[in-house]
């Protein structure tokens, strides 16, 4: 697994390159938003490690560039920032980021998420396929879903068309806060016309679905003034 790592403090960038090496990952560092733009085009990384504050492009800008843009792989991209509140996480989530910690970290915490994050998608190609989490995966190919059950059995969920994709989309960046309009984006493309409030009702059909109760969802949750993201722990 190939994994950049863009950080400007170098003995913070070293340092999760000795760990990540010692577990068998390939690093390669970069020290600044254009470079890290540049290597990322060259490389394709699996995964990128991704400070917040880099000269340049800021760690925001480059994320959203590269959502834009992903090349032949989508990565992973794990967030680091000196910043805690809320807000910040939020705002680094819905440009795309697929995890976020806060400075400063241990080492080992990073390393577990890391292996974490790479383990949520079975990849064909460089092409992401099966998305997985604790409770749930579809085969995208065989447009298929489960929900995991006790006991290490499943069962198929019984979706429309336009919830699978709902259901492909939360799965596929757990933890990202989607808004409405990245979303219909998602499921009907740049042809939507209408109002973005439909989204809302797709939500609560795939929640009908999913969720042990719906009116307290454990999976879809609101993030209020902003859009919908999905969270499922272990």
């Amino acid at each position: 697994m190939q994994i950049l790592i863009v950080e400007d403090e170098a003995e913070i960038a070293q340092l999760i390159q000795i760990y990540l090496e010692k577990e068998g990952f390939a690093c390669r560092i970069c020290r600044d938003g254009i470079t890290a733009i540049q290597v990322f085009q060259e490389q394709q990384p699996d995964l990128i490690i991704l400070d917040l504050m880099i000269p340049g492009l800021d760690g925001l800008e480059v994320c959203a560039r590269i959502r834009q843009k992903p090349g032949s792989k989508d990565p992973f991209i794990l967030m680091l920032t000196a910043k805690g509140e809320e807000l910040d996480r939020i705002i680094g989530l819905s440009t795309g980021a697929d995890d976020y910690m806060v400075k400063p970290f241990s080492p080992r915490e990073l390393v577990a998420r890391v292996r974490a994050l790479l383990r949520r998608t079975l990849r064909q190609g460089g092409q992401s396929r099966v998305y997985q989490t604790p409770h749930f995966s579809v085969d995208v190919e065989q447009r298929v879903a489960h929900r995991q059950l006790e006991a290490n059995q499943s069962e198929a969920l019984d979706l429309t068309t336009l919830e699978f994709d709902l259901l492909t989309t939360f799965l596929s960046y757990p933890g990202r806060v989607w808004n409405r309009s990245q979303l219909i984006e998602r499921l009907w493309g740049s042809d939507f016309y209408g109002d973005e409030r439909v989204v809302d009702t797709h939500v609560a059909r795939l929640r009908k679905k999913i969720e042990p109760d719906p009116a307290n969802p454990s999976f879809v949750k609101t993030v209020i003034g902003v859009g919908y993201k999905f969270e499922d722990a272990a």
